[in-house]
């Protein structure tokens, strides 16, 4: 469904991804973890164009280019495919929660705006906020801003939804609801890739662990994999700190 390969990306001297591949398919659910600094966000970034990697590959459904020679039109096909949800919401102040999810839908998507209210609404309904149509941003707690983003990337239909650190703006006692909204995606089947510090979240939640550091893939598996059985030091080490951190019910 969807394959990268050999993505490398430097930031002047920098060289923050150094040959990243990925393989998803269908249905998983892909937690990427690691210590701050080791290119997570930059890589799921790349995967969106957001940033534009210096090589490597990606394909995904019919669509096969390269990432440093991508045309436009390569980017917009790219980024039908997937929709992103971003650590600090990015949501549009001057607009409601329900034009927030209809615009790009309207815009991008060329759908009717009659039929697009009834898509975002529907979503908005799922994500516990049927009574927030109409207020704006600044009328939100963080939790409900970030579930209005997750309502918008759903809304689009994508084949996979990449998630940027979705809890790490939100004060702790509104981490839960929005890991809860998260965790009922994936149990539905949606295809998602996710950049989290939320190791139980990981751990719990995910088909596939994706461990980064310094710009590789240091191990990559299933949670038992790597929460449980990776002998990797590296991984022992950093798993160590989050043993007696809170756990998020979800």
């Amino acid at each position: 469904m969807l394959e990268i390969t050999n993505v490398h990306k430097a930031f002047g001297r920098n060289k923050v991804l150094k040959g990243i591949d990925l393989t998803v398919e269908k249905g998983d659910v892909v937690a990427i973890v690691g210590p701050s600094g080791s290119g997570k966000t930059t890589f799921l970034r790349c995967i969106n164009f957001l940033e534009r990697a210096d090589s490597g590959n990606i394909k995904i459904g019919e669509i096969d280019t390269s990432f440093k020679k991508a045309t436009h039109k390569d980017i917009l096909a790219v980024r039908r495919k997937t929709a992103f949800v971003f650590q600090n919401y990015n949501l549009f102040r001057n607009k409601t929660a329900l034009e927030n999810v209809t615009e790009g839908l309207i815009t991008a998507r060329k759908v009717s705006k009659n039929e697009a209210v009834e898509i975002a609404k529907k979503q908005l309904d799922k994500v516990g906020l049927s009574e927030k149509y109409n207020s704006y941003p600044s009328q939100l707690s963080g939790g409900q801003q970030q579930r209005v983003g997750i309502a918008r990337a759903v809304a689009v239909n994508p084949d996979v939804i990449l998630f940027d650190e979705p809890t790490s703006s939100l004060d702790p006692e509104l981490v839960g609801e929005v890991l809860r909204v998260i965790k009922t995606l994936a149990k539905s089947g949606v295809t998602m890739i996710v950049v989290t510090h939320e190791m139980s979240f990981a751990r719990d939640i995910a088909s596939k662990v994706i461990f980064m550091d310094e710009g590789i893939i240091l191990a990559q598996g299933t949670s038992k994999d790597i929460f449980v059985d990776c002998k990797e030091k590296r991984i022992q080490q950093f798993l160590q700190r989050f043993n007696k951190e809170i756990d998020y019910s979800i």
